[in-house]
Formats: structure tokens, sequence, C-alpha cells
């Protein structure tokens, strides 16, 4: 289980998240060296990172929940961090969608700038069938980047979509083979890095600053809305048919 960072000549930093027997799930202490990666990453000199899971099932779904599922405020602001769901980020992010892209993983990728899926990806917001509530970003930044009708559909259905369907809601920019993801990746980063890295990094922190801000103003009632939703009895339910792999019962 890591996170993994590589770098591609001077100016393409790669991250991959690796933890393949869990779909790439990741536990706390990856989240936080996620964050601490993000924080590396912007002070150093590199002009764009590739953000991609290891193997060939799955992007990342998440957060594990087989682990400790506890949110105080403390928790929160280091998942926000990893998930760069309230920050100003300068530097642009490629997200090479080798997989499955669920849950809080969809919710990282809400954070990335430009998006390629290979064929077998699927996507979507399982959250609300297991009575978790999607704290990661996408109640607040889905809607403004798919629109009202679309985002609803994906955080209230739990369906899973494909990378097609993916590519027609404006999800992500395209599919790509499998086995040519990584090099569309490397290609799109080298013709961001050979741009001025002054003006494309201010294009970007204005961009991911109108966003956070947005972002920031709901994270009150976030939290809030997050606390009530784990001290339901569905929340208990939710989690106990997560682990025995059944189907809930809300009855």
């Amino acid at each position: 289980m890591e996170i993994r960072l590589d770098r591609h000549g001077r100016h393409v930093a790669i991250v991959t998240i690796d933890n393949q027997p869990r779909l790439n799930a990741m536990t706390r202490q990856m989240l936080a060296e996620l964050g601490r990666l993000w924080d590396e990453l912007e002070r150093d000199a590199c002009r764009c990172i590739i953000l991609t899971g290891a193997g060939a099932r799955a992007f990342t779904v998440g957060a594990d929940i087989s682990g400790d599922l506890s949110a105080g405020e403390e928790t929160a602001r280091m998942v926000n961090h990893a998930l760069l769901k309230t920050d100003a980020y300068s530097k642009p992010i490629i997200a090479a969608v080798n997989g499955d892209c669920i849950g809080g993983g969809l919710e990282l990728m809400l954070a990335s700038d430009i998006r390629g899926a290979a064929p077998n990806a699927r996507f979507g917001l399982t959250e609300v069938k297991w009575s978790i509530y999607p704290f990661g970003g996408s109640t607040t930044k889905l809607i403004q980047q798919i629109g009202y009708v679309h985002a609803m559909d994906l955080l209230l259905t739990a369906r899973l979509i494909s990378a097609e369907d993916a590519v027609a809601l404006g999800l992500v920019n395209r599919v790509v083979p499998a086995d040519k993801l990584m090099d569309w990746a490397i290609g799109t980063a080298e013709t961001i890095a050979a741009n001025s890295p002054a003006a494309v990094q201010a294009v970007k922190r204005q961009v991911s600053a109108t966003a956070a801000e947005h972002v920031r103003s709901r994270e009150a009632l976030e939290q809030e809305l997050g606390d009530s939703v784990r001290a339901s009895a569905d929340f208990a339910e939710g989690i106990a048919a997560f682990r025995e792999k059944r189907r809930p019962d809300y009855e």
C-alpha cells in the first residue's frame, strides 16, 4: 500500500495510487501521504502532474471503509487536503483513469484538470447506497462541472457509468486505449510543461481558487450533514452490509 512518486524528465511528476488488492482504496496513512505529496509538488520544479492508479482494475475507489470511519474535524481537514477539496492549487493535474473511479476516487478526480479514461473504467458515487455522506467534494463540485441533472443522477442513484458515458457527460475528456493511456497523459503533460509555467500556474490558481471558495463556503454545512448521517441507524446498517457483502436493508 503506497502513494508512489515518479518523474518523467524535469517537469512532469507521476503520482500513482497503489493498493491493488483493495482496488487502490486509500487508507488514512495513504491519504496523509497524498496530501504531503501535493505540498511537495506545489513547491518543486514540476510543471505538470499525472495522477493514476496501479494495475488495470482501478484508478481508486476512494477511502478504505474497512478501516477507521471516524471523521472529526482534524480527519476531515486531512482528507480534504488529500482530495484537494478546498485548495487553490497551482500545478495542472492530468488524471489517467486506468480503471474503476468510484466514490472518493471520483471526488479526487474532480480536482484534476484534464482526464483520460481507459475503456474498462467505470465511474460512480456509490456512497448513498451504503449510507455514507459523500463529503469529498462531489456535492459542491460536481454540479459545477457537469450540470445539475447529471450530477444528481450520479449522486442519488449510486449507479456506475461507463467511460464512454462519462465522456458524453463531460466528466472526462476522452477514452484512450488502456495500453496508450500513459503515453497520452505524458504527451499532454509535456505539451503543458512546454508553455509558460508562470502563465499556466496563474490560470490554474485562479480557476481552482474560484472553485475552492465555493466549496469552503459550504464546508460547515457539509460537516453537519456528514455527522448527521454517521449518527443515523442507516449508517450502521449500510456499513455492516458493505462489510458483509450484502444488500443493505433500510426498512
